[in-house]
């Protein structure tokens, strides 16, 4: 059995705000479309940051940094993870298709695949998550190129959206990852 000792904060060669913002980023996008809580939204900054996401992407009633919500789960992340507000979600899927940007939902539907199909030609890639109780609305949903699942095997069929957008978004690093030289890491 081996013997384990918790790292200290400096022992983690932790990059402070001001190099994580000159990092390379993961060719990853997060839309976060109607999430009503703002913990949740400070949430997915956080893990974005973890990620290495390249932007987060706030629209429809999604609040906004600042708020002493989002900062409570964010822990700074939203000083350090790029992100705009573009009110219509369409808008901004638009936006990212002209610029090569493969579009995925995180939702249960007819013709969804696990998320742990995606290949690295999927990339770059922006993952959908929206309302904790409605999900993705029809029209932003059939405007995405795919639609991803988490296979789920109790009775409940549902994730809290920011976990759910964490399993899905280091999933997207683990195959990022695999080839490094690829997206310059």
């Amino acid at each position: 059995m081996g013997e384990f000792r918790k790292l200290q904060g400096c022992e983690m060669n932790r990059l402070s705000a001001e190099q994580y913002l000159m990092t390379p980023k993961h060719p990853l996008y997060l839309l976060l479309h109607n999430i009503r809580s703002m913990w949740n939204v400070g949430s997915m900054f956080r893990t974005a940051d973890a990620a290495g996401v390249k932007k987060i992407i706030l629209s429809g009633y999604t609040a906004t940094p600042p708020r002493k919500e989002i900062e409570k789960t964010a822990l700074g992340a939203q000083d350090t993870v790029p992100w705009e507000y573009c009110a219509d979600p369409l808008e901004a899927v638009n936006k990212l298709k002209e610029c090569g940007v493969k579009i995925c939902a995180l939702e249960i539907t007819s013709g969804s695949v696990p998320y742990t199909e995606v290949k690295r030609s999927c990339f770059p890639l922006c993952l959908v998550v929206s309302n904790e109780v409605d999900g993705i609305e029809p029209k932003l949903l059939n405007l995405c190129d795919e639609v991803l699942e988490i296979p789920q095997y109790g009775t409940k069929h549902s994730l809290n959206v920011a976990v759910a957008a964490g399993v899905a978004l280091f999933e997207m690093v683990r195959i990022l990852r695999e080839d490094p030289q690829r997206f310059g890491f």
